[in-house]
C-alpha cells in the first residue's frame, strides 16, 4: 500500500469515527433527558407556575402543596410530563449530538489534538453553539408543556373551568388551528436567548467542576457515579443562575400567547419596572432545587451510556 492510499485509509476510518461519536452522543442525550425529566418534574411545575402567576404563591412550597391538593401527581406535579419527556429527549438528543460535533470544531479552530484538551472557555463556546440547534427543537415542546403546567391558573384567571382532560395533542392542534404552525414557536427569541447564553455556563461550569474534582492521575472520564452528580448539577445550578430572567420571560409569553405578550426586551423591562427586579428571579429556588439532582442525573446518565456504548462498538 502506498502513501495515498494509506492517507485515505486513516480519512475515511477518522470519518467513520466521528460519524459513530455523533451517533453515540445522540442516543446518550436520550437516556440522560429521560432521567432528567423524571427525576425533576414535579419540581419544574412548581418553577413555572411561580414564574407566570406569581401573585398566586408565596413560596415554592405553599405551590407545591396547593397542586398536589388541587390536581394530584399525575395530572398536578407531573402536568406536562408527555411534551416535558420530548422536549427533553429531542432536547438533549439535539445538544449532545451538536455539542460533540461543536467540540471537534472548535478542536480544529484551536489546533488541538483532542476534545479531551479542550478548557472551560472552549467547551462553553461548543455548548453556546450547540444550544442555538437545541432551542429549534425544545420551543414547540416547551410551549405546550408550559400551557399544560399553567392550565388551572389560567382558568381561574378567565373564570373558565380548568380543561385538565386536555392533553398535549389535542392543545397541539388546537394552537396549530388557531395560529397556524408559527404558533408552535412562540417565545423563540427568549427561548434562543436561554439555550444559547445557558449552555456556555451549563458545559463550562460541567468542565470546571469535573477538572476541580478529578485527582492528579485520574481520568476526567473515569470520575465515578457521585463527583459525576455534583458536577452535573454544578452545570445546571450556572445555567439557570445566569439565565433565569430569559426563562421567566420565556415562560409568560409561552403561557400567555402572542396576543397578550410584549417583545423580548420589552417584556424584561415592563417586569423589572412594574413587578421590581426580584420578579425576574421568581421561582429560581424551586428551580435550583430540582435542576442540582436531575442535572446530576442527566450527565450521569449521559455519560454512563456514552461510556457503554463507546465499549460496545470499540472496546474501550
Amino acid at each position: 500500500m502506498d502513501m495515498s492510499d494509506l492517507s485515505k485509509s486513516i480519512n475515511t476510518s477518522n470519518t467513520s469515527r466521528h460519524s459513530m461519536d455523533a451517533i453515540i452522543d445522540f442516543l446518550s442525550g436520550c437516556i440522560g433527558g429521560t432521567a432528567s425529566v423524571y427525576v425533576g418534574q414535579p419540581l419544574d411545575t412548581v418553577k413555572v407556575k411561580m414564574q407566570t402567576f406569581p401573585h398566586l404563591y408565596t413560596n415554592s412550597v405553599r405551590c407545591f402543596l396547593q397542586t398536589f391538593k388541587d390536581d394530584g401527581i399525575s395530572r398536578g406535579l407531573y402536568a406536562g410530563t408527555v411534551p416535558s419527556l420530548l422536549a427533553q429527549v429531542l432536547e438533549n438528543a439535539v445538544l449532545f449530538f451538536a455539542y460533540g460535533i461543536c467540540q471537534k470544531g472548535v478542536m480544529l479552530l484551536s489546533k488541538k489534538n483532542d476534545v479531551t484538551e479542550l478548557n472551560a472557555v472552549e467547551n462553553g463556546l461548543s455548548g453556546s453553539c450547540a444550544g442555538f440547534f437545541a432551542a429549534l427543537v425544545l420551543c414547540p415542546t416547551e410551549l405546550i408543556k408550559c400551557k399544560l403546567q399553567a392550565m388551572r391558573e389560567v382558568a381561574d384567571q378567565r373564570k373558565t373551568t380548568p380543561t385538565l382532560r386536555h392533553g398535549p395533542w389535542s392543545l397541539t392542534r388546537e394552537i396549530l388551528r388557531a395560529e397556524g404552525l408559527m404558533g408552535m414557536f412562540t417565545g423563540m427569541t427568549s427561548t434562543l436567548i436561554r439555550e444559547m447564553v445557558g449552555y456556555s455556563f451549563f458545559f463550562g461550569g460541567y468542565e470546571i467542576s469535573r477538572t476541580f474534582m478529578t485527582s492528579p492521575g485520574q481520568s476526567k472520564e473515569n470520575l465515578g457515579a457521585l463527583k459525576t452528580i455534583v458536577c452535573g448539577g454544578m452545570g445546571g445550578v450556572a445555567f439557570w443562575t445566569a439565565t433565569f430572567p430569559a426563562d421567566v420571560v420565556k415562560s409568560r409569553i409561552q403561557v400567555s400567547g402572542n396576543k397578550m405578550s410584549k417583545p423580548f426586551l420589552s417584556m424584561v423591562l415592563h417586569i423589572a419596572r412594574s413587578e421590581g427586579i426580584p420578579a425576574l428571579y421568581t421561582g429560581l429556588a424551586p428551580c435550583l432545587v430540582r435542576t442540582f439532582p436531575a442535572t446530576g442525573a442527566l450527565f450521569l446518565a449521559y455519560e454512563t451510556g456514552k461510556r457503554w456504548m463507546k465499549r460496545a462498538t470499540y472496546g474501550e
